[in-house]
């Protein structure tokens, strides 16, 4: 049996635990471990946390658990392990100590441990079982690149209740999550069937400037094509509301959804399933505001006054149609439009 390994990425490291890790990690577990890893109490007292630390050296001779401490610039953050569920099938399980957390270190330390048990264990796919409540561990699951597969009803206990079970997994053939296609499917397994979207149109406020005709368009960070303001309508939300919401945490400004301009139904395309775009009319604005907007850093690379002579080249050929079809309607009280991959339909 080969010794367990170290495994590095940059800073983060993970290593074997020892008996000399005790005395540093166990004040430091707290309730939230204790909650989801329903513990009978918060901190394991001195055997236990050592019989625990031992028992991880057995599993890794036995054959049926690597369990690893996190260290983060040469500090213990946490613990990783994966457990054989038979020869093909690990199952995951994480905890990132409290001073640690929001750093994005569970999830860099999870994707390590999936690379390497692909590798040296020889695993043909990971999972993860995580209460659907503990939003920040279903979202380390999906950023190491496992997908959302399903839900488990009242399948497990925590503190004497009945709880679901979010059921999250990776195969070894599927796209590695830094690619397109491995992360749309991550991102596609968590979002609706059958989707909604909410866009915007907004206008500026003097027809001369910046020129008639123009509308605000986003250069969006994860994808090469310009689009109008909005994103995709959560549960139990108005596309209304979506909109609005969406311009204020993207663009930092407040605007009110007045008319619907336009419903576009989109096809499958480029991994995502179908889709369907409401389009409001977000009134005018000035230039000069926009141009003040404070853009989310991670979505919003910047936005831009277009007119018909930019789309071209810029936008999607089913978003340019849809815009030429907005162009042409305006301002002759046409109502709303209906589209189907951005074609208007009599």
């Amino acid at each position: 049996m080969t010794d367990q390994p170290t495994l590095r990425d940059g800073d983060l490291v993970l290593r074997p635990w020892t008996l000399d890790d005790s005395g540093v990690t166990r004040p430091l577990h707290d309730r939230e471990i204790a909650r989801w890893f329903d513990f009978p109490v918060v901190e394991p007292s001195a055997q236990e946390h050592r019989e625990w630390i031992l028992r991880t050296a057995t599993e890794w001779s036995d054959r049926t658990k690597a369990t690893f401490l996190v260290e983060w610039r040469g500090q213990p953050v946490g613990t990783v392990d994966v457990r054989m569920q038979d020869p093909a099938v690990g199952v995951l399980s994480w905890a990132v100590y409290a001073p640690y957390r929001g750093r994005g270190l569970a999830w860099r330390a999870v994707r390590l441990l999936v690379e390497w048990a692909f590798d040296a264990l020889d695993l043909q796919r990971v999972e993860a079982h995580v209460n659907p409540e503990n939003r920040a561990s279903v979202r380390t699951a999906l950023r190491a690149g496992l997908r959302r597969e399903g839900l488990l009803r009242g399948n497990a206990a925590l503190a004497g209740v009945r709880q679901d079970t979010v059921v999250l997994g990776r195969r070894r053939e599927d796209a590695h999550p830094d690619t397109r296609e491995g992360f749309t499917a991550m991102l596609d397994s968590t979002l609706p069937t059958k989707r909604a979207i909410a866009q915007g149109v907004l206008r500026p406020s003097s027809p001369d400037s910046p020129g008639t005709g123009h509308v605000l368009l986003c250069e969006l960070v994860y994808k090469r094509e310009w689009d109008l303001p909005g994103g995709v309508v959560d549960a139990h939300e108005s596309p209304a509301a979506c909109v609005v919401r969406e311009v204020r945490e993207e663009l930092d400004l407040v605007v009110t959804a007045g008319p619907l301009l336009a419903v576009n139904w989109l096809p499958a395309l480029h991994g995502w399933g179908d889709a369907t775009v409401f389009v409001f009319d977000l009134g005018t604005i000035d230039v000069d505001l926009v141009e003040r907007a404070r853009l989310q850093q991670r979505e919003i690379r910047g936005v831009h006054w277009t007119g018909p002579d930019d789309w071209k080249g810029r936008v999607a050929p089913y978003n340019e149609r849809l815009l030429r079809a907005l162009d042409t309607a305006r301002g002759h009280d046409r109502g709303t439009i209906y589209l189907e991959d951005g074609t208007p339909v009599s």
